[in-house]
Order: structure tokens, then sequence, then C-alpha cells
């Protein structure tokens, strides 16, 4: 990473590319050897993936899921770590199979290593 680009930068970037509807290009900031963990996943769902085909795969439908049309919200946060940022954030829109409002809220943890997503 640059001196002048951030950990918080580049995960705003990443919300960018997700917001942008733009699932292979948020997985190409992502390292190859990505770790991708959702501890709170519904039953049925992943709760870890591993490297960055795994995790587009598991991605590039979701625009036709979710139709995430904001951020309504973004907090995002330096640590002591200048490879880690973290974000709480929302997002809005509409569940594309039945038109019902999505309104989620998230709290994301992100370590970039050479200004990529590794975990």
């Amino acid at each position: 990473m640059s001196n002048t680009t951030t950990a918080v930068d580049l995960l705003r970037r990443s919300l960018d590319r997700f917001l942008a509807k733009d699932m292979k290009g948020w997985t190409d900031l992502c390292a190859e050897d990505i770790v991708a963990e959702f501890p709170f996943a519904p039953p049925g769902s992943p709760t870890r993936i591993e490297g960055r085909p795994a995790l587009y795969d598991y991605l590039r439908n979701y625009p036709e899921a979710i139709d995430i049309r904001s951020l309504p919200t973004l907090r995002a946060y330096c640590t002591e770590d200048p490879n880690v940022a973290i974000a709480e954030w929302s997002a809005s829109g509409l569940v594309v199979s039945n038109g019902n409002p999505y309104d989620m809220s998230y709290a994301t943890f992100v370590t970039f290593r050479d200004g990529l997503i590794v975990n």
C-alpha cells in the first residue's frame, strides 16, 4: 500500500464496486488467497470461503438476488495496523424475487496485503 492510499480508502473503493454491482471488479480487489468469513451467516449459507475464484462464484449472481440501490450509512475506521480497516455500513435495496425491501446493517473487518483484500 502506498503512503497516500490507506486501508480505509481501499475499503471504500471496494464498497463502491459493491454498490455498482460489479462483483467481478470487487473480487479483482481481492488477493488470490483471500479468506472471507461470514460468522453470522444464516443456516445453509457458507461461513467461510477460500480463494478468489470461489468467492467470485459465491458473489457473481448477488445482484440478481438483491438489488442494492444505496449505502445509506458508512463509517470507516483506521486501526493501529495500517493494513486493517473497520466499517459500519448499511445497504438498502430490493429483494429481486419478490420486490420486498432489503435493509441490512453490516460490520466489516478487512485486512489488506499489497493493496488487496486478504481477509
